[in-house]
């Protein structure tokens, strides 16, 4: 048995598909117009005499509402963009993820069970597919999301091909 990849020293060579930035900007204006609706709708519901709560969503909703389009609409997809990375050596898959808290993910082609490449409703409309390497491992499933659908296809098929090649090599 071959010893454990090592730890990586530098980012993940790949970003994911750019069609995944306008993916999250379409669900930073879902996200806003549906906060908006509701602080509307309480606004138009919730009498205006009800009490001290009232007036602070009167003045901080449309203000709340405003920063939140804001950060989800221009800020978080491109950042989101920025720091998600990805790559597969002859060794390993690593992934890098998180904007606040980034998280480094490292599984070696010899662990690999299963890949998968799904396609969301909001992922077809862009183009995009994610593929899922799933181990026997207690951290279950690492996800490469957000990939033109030809591009996750293409690597789940050498992913799933160089597994087989280790599996073949160790029996």
């Amino acid at each position: 048995m071959s010893p454990p990849p090592p730890a990586p020293v530098r980012e993940p060579a790949w970003s994911l598909s750019r069609s995944a930035i306008g993916l999250w900007v379409a669900q930073g204006v879902l996200g806003t117009v549906v906060y908006g609706l509701a602080v509307t709708a309480f606004l138009l519901f919730v009498p205006a005499d009800a009490g001290w709560l009232v007036t602070v969503v009167r003045w901080a909703g449309p203000v709340l509402v405003v920063v939140y389009g804001v950060v989800a609409i221009g800020v978080r997809p491109r950042l989101r963009y920025r720091v998600h990375r990805w790559e597969i050596t002859a060794e390993a898959v690593y992934t890098l993820t998180g904007w606040l808290d980034r998280t480094w993910t490292l599984v070696p082609v010899s662990r690999i069970q299963t890949v998968d490449v799904t396609r969301g409703v909001v992922q077809q409309v862009f183009g995009l597919a994610s593929v899922a390497v799933l181990t026997a491992s207690s951290q279950g499933t690492v996800r490469i999301p957000h990939l033109e659908a030809e591009v996750a296809r293409r690597v789940a098929d050498d992913l799933a091909r160089r597994a087989e090649l280790v599996r073949d090599e160790a029996t």
